[in-house]
């Protein structure tokens, strides 16, 4: 315990199948987080219960795992004034029953992995939620979903609104129809304007970055790992772009990518570490993996879904290498290709040592069909639980007007926009964004 944080592991057992539920256990893992300073929560139905009322914060991803704190800080200390939270690890990610190239192969084929990950989207991740509700004998509880973690509150809106005493939202309003396009098309001309602005405010990083390029296309460089380097792994710098002080994390980087050696100028091992940290995902292979599936839905669906839903097919990639709007993203047609955001190809699993031996399950998702609903629009259309979203008008992960679109579907919830704040927000200024979505849902 630091500065009065008390901590507290817990571990449930969930079915894999929630359908199914005398079928194959997996384990669950969240850590609660209290703080003795904690004062009355400002609801005065929860004030008069005997146990501060519980705050369940869903983690963005897919693959993300809860936020390790030592000491509350932040979104955290703001929350824990009045709630105890609960940081939950998705099933599949961190103290949960892992999903990676250790587990995943012993299942069987690619089919038999794809058929066991299938249940690792947000509805399966909001059934683990409510179990683990009960399982505590909380009441209705305050969900607090961050980007991905947005999508499951939604989700938990559509399939579980009993067990929520209100949903907070940042920078998470999935569409609730269509395909994975919709959002890579979207989310492609938000990105063009962000690298529009990074550049404005550091021309010299064009050459930087030239420079980059013109040194990966002659060969030879590697990763920490021995994994190669090649441009559209480069391009993965713009997830750097993403946050308003991560902006400046990404010029520092560029300023020094290169170091003079015997043999002329190489790219540095500080560039290669830092575009390491971003390209890996040995510690969260369901975020490659299960990508665009958190997009794979009917094209339309009411409360019970609709058969029909076609296959991902690497939606970001298609796009790509057919639109002729995009030619300034694509490395075959670009010599400096733009930065890239959170869109997934096909050849990340081939570069990655983390994801090779996952790449054929890897691929019978993105050629999938027939996925069940994500969400259930006609019930968010008479959604009665306190709702309130934070959309912020330049996130280059979560595109504005899409996320309009759902907040207009969705009935009494309520939508602050900002273009004060980036997709990382919630880290950024997040006692602030709490408090307000907090009185937006407060009556």
């Amino acid at each position: 315990m630091l500065d009065g944080t008390r901590i507290t592991d817990h571990w449930f057992t969930v079915p894999l199948d929630h359908a199914r539920p005398e079928g194959q256990p997996i384990t669950v893992y969240a850590r609660e987080y209290r703080s003795a300073a904690a004062e009355p929560d400002p609801v005065p139905a929860a004030a008069e219960t005997a146990e501060l009322p519980w705050l369940l914060f869903l983690q963005g991803g897919p693959g993300g795992k809860g936020v390790r704190q030592a000491r509350l800080g932040g979104w955290m200390k703001e929350a824990a004034r009045h709630f105890r939270i609960l940081m939950l690890d998705q099933r599949g990610t961190g103290l949960s029953t892992p999903a990676n190239r250790q587990t995943l192969p012993a299942l069987g084929s690619a089919a038999e992995q794809a058929d066991y990950l299938v249940h690792f989207r947000a509805p399966s991740i909001v059934q683990d939620a409510e179990l683990i509700r009960l399982a505590l004998g909380a009441g209705p509880w305050t969900v607090l979903g961050q980007s991905f973690g947005g999508f499951c509150a939604l989700s938990y809106l559509s399939w579980h609104p009993e067990g929520m005493a209100r949903a907070l939202i940042t920078g998470g309003l999935a569409p609730l129809t269509g395909h994975a396009e919709r959002v890579y098309r979207a989310t492609f001309e938000r990105m063009r304007a962000r690298n529009a602005e990074y550049f404005g405010r550091f021309p010299e990083d064009r050459r930087a970055l030239a420079r980059i390029y013109a040194r990966v296309r002659a060969g030879g460089v590697m990763l920490p790992d021995g994994s190669p380097v090649t441009v559209g792994r480069v391009q993965m710098l713009g997830m750097y772009l993403g946050g308003n002080t991560r902006m400046d994390q990404l010029h520092y980087l560029l300023q020094e990518a290169f170091v003079e050696s015997a043999g002329g100028p190489q790219l540095s091992d500080t560039f290669l570490q830092g575009l390491y940290q971003q390209v890996s995902r040995a510690a969260n292979p369901l975020y490659l993996v299960m990508h665009e599936s958190i997009y794979a839905q009917p094209l339309e669906c009411g409360a019970t879904g609709t058969a029909g839903s076609t296959a991902t097919a690497w939606a970001a990639q298609r796009l790509l290498e057919t639109s002729p709007g995009l030619a300034d993203f694509d490395p075959a047609r670009a010599e400096n290709p733009l930065l890239t955001g959170e869109m997934v190809f096909d050849w990340y699993p081939e570069l990655d040592p983390a994801l090779a031996p996952l790449a054929g399950v890897t691929e019978a998702l993105a050629q999938r069909e027939g996925w069940g609903p994500l969400y259930s629009p006609d019930r968010l259309a008479e959604n009665t639980v306190p709702a309130a979203a934070a959309v912020y008008t330049h996130d280059v992960y979560v595109d504005r007007d899409l996320s309009l679109e759902t907040a207009s579907r969705v009935a009494g919830l309520e939508v602050w926009e900002t273009d004060e704040y980036q997709h990382d927000g919630l880290g950024d200024d997040g006692a602030v964004i709490l408090r307000h979505l907090l009185e937006m849902t407060s009556g």
